[in-house]
């Protein structure tokens, strides 16, 4: 399933300059590299990121809401607990990141890829995810409430504990992935593509004894 769904990769030029992240009058950040810093206690509202590559930055104690990233790349970043609610999310990667805890509820997220990241705790609630693929992550106690997937793939994950209630997973293919116990509803789980072992877990939650 996840192999059927195509997603863009950030548009980022050639030769991108170096820069160092200063809060400017007019939030906008375009065609550049920002690494190996820390950006700390920052709190600014509808910051603007268009083909920038952060590699080796650490967010602390930052709140970007209503963010918009577009062509963007974090590579071998920690986002842990950094609030991006209400981010408007297009054709950005998350690679080898440490995005614990990261808020992007409410957001809208298009053409994303979240590559071997540590992402517990992360927050979905109330977002829009389309053509999203989640590759080789661990999602423990990720949170999805009421989201709404279009061409979401999850392949390789850990989804132990990760909460999909009032989120319908028609479609959506976890039979790569591990869990113990996810919280989802049974009408919401219609259609969920799962391994066999999956199912029967499924139907102990029912309270079917099997045999």
């Amino acid at each position: 399933m996840a192999s059927t769904i195509k997603i863009q990769q950030p548009k980022i030029p050639d030769g991108l300059t170096t820069s160092i992240f200063e809060p400017m009058e007019e939030p906008y950040y375009e065609m550049c590299i920002i690494n190996d810093c820390t950006i700390k206690s920052e709190e600014i509202h509808r910051i603007r990121f268009e083909q920038v590559i952060f590699k080796n930055v650490t967010f602390i104690d930052v709140s970007f809401r209503s963010i918009e990233l577009t062509d963007v790349i974090f590579d071998h970043c920690d986002l842990s607990n950094t609030d991006f609610r209400d981010g408007s999310i297009h054709r950005v990667e998350f690679i080898e990141s440490k995005i614990l805890g990261l808020n992007l509820s409410d957001a809208s997220l298009g053409n994303v890829l979240f590559q071997n990241c540590n992402a517990n705790l992360i927050s979905f609630g109330y977002s829009k995810l389309k053509q999203v693929h989640f590759n080789s992550c661990s999602l423990r106690n990720a949170d999805y409430y009421e989201s709404k997937f279009n061409k979401v793939a999850f392949k390789d994950c850990d989804v132990n504990e990760a909460n999909f209630e009032q989120t319908p997973l028609k479609g959506i293919d976890l039979s790569t992935c591990t869990f113990d116990r996810i919280n989802v509803s049974m009408k919401d789980l219609a259609g969920c593509v799962v391994t066999a072992d999956q199912a029967l877990g499924f139907a102990r939650l029912l309270g079917l004894i099997i045999k």
